[in-house]
């Protein structure tokens, strides 16, 4: 499988593309990483060095890429935290173009927007475009509960409301819909859940709460989802495998003590992902 992933770099730690390639070509994989910023590490750090990339520089790239003759050959669109509505235009005309070479791709978007306990968390103006222009685009996407919640203009603090709540926004246009960091008003408080929704049902996974939240968590999850649903055609196993690799990673970056995410040293577990977490229909 071959996948172009749009997204940030960063050369120490794992964020964006440096989260999301390596565990694709883990995984056998072939990824094209475009980068739309190089920086020396990630913004969590309060400072950093490094160039944002101008939209004509990432649009060159792929530019290159279509040069090649390959471009019509992907099978996927990846793309995570988008900074410039200017670099927004840009990976949907990307999509377009592998869409008419190839009308089986699919564009995969993790909409970065916010989270629970931070708000909003982009410039002005990137929610509303994520919500009236992006995700409309997009076949697949991996919100988090908060962003899942401004997506549908709605609360979704139990399963049902959660899940109508991921049909209004699929009825914009998205087929298949990860939710993660899923956290009930009435749930333990020890645990949370990833439900993952397509035209075939409605499928959860219970996880433990790991008192860790790295940067780059999402976007190694959107690149695994990613992976397996193409991979295998079932939303309930992509949901079962990238909760276990993603959980196996965590639970190695908590057992060194670091901030970054201990994608090389827990390999193994994306790899050949443990069946560690069953996933339930829930419709």
């Amino acid at each position: 499988m071959r996948i172009l992933s749009i997204q940030s770099s960063v050369a120490y730690g794992h964020v964006g593309n440096s989260a999301a390639v390596f565990p694709l070509q883990r995984l056998g994989h072939e990824a094209w990483p475009v980068i739309t910023v190089h920086f020396s590490n990630h913004t969590g750090y309060g400072a950093w060095r490094g160039p944002l990339l101008a939209p004509d520089d990432v649009r060159e790239v792929i530019a290159g890429i279509e040069d090649r003759g390959v471009l019509g050959t992907a099978d996927a669109v990846l793309s995570g935290y988008q900074g410039d509505p200017a670099v927004g235009a840009v990976i949907l005309e990307a999509v377009a173009k592998v869409k008419a070479l190839n009308p089986d791709a699919v564009y995969c978007c993790d909409p970065v927007m916010g989270d629970v306990g931070r708000g909003m968390f982009v410039r002005p103006g990137i929610p509303e475009f994520m919500r009236d222009e992006v995700v409309p685009q997009a076949d697949i996407i991996t919100p988090n509960h908060f962003e899942l919640e401004f997506l549908a203009g709605r609360e979704a603090r139990t399963p049902e409301h959660l899940l109508a709540a991921v049909d209004a926004v699929r009825d914009h246009g998205p087929d298949d819909v990860l939710v993660t960091s899923v956290l009930y008003d009435e749930r333990d408080e020890d645990t949370l859940d990833l439900v993952a929704v397509s035209d075939g049902g409605a499928w959860a996974v219970t996880t433990p709460l790991l008192r860790i939240s790295p940067n780059g968590g999402g976007d190694i999850t959107a690149a695994l989802y990613l992976a397996h649903l193409l991979d295998t055609g079932s939303p309930a196993t992509a949901l079962e495998r990238t909760a276990s690799s993603v959980f196996g990673v965590l639970e190695a970056t908590l057992a060194a003590g670091t901030r970054e995410l201990q994608i090389v040293g827990a390999q193994d577990a994306i790899a050949q992902p443990p069946r560690r977490f069953e996933a339930r229909r829930l419709r």
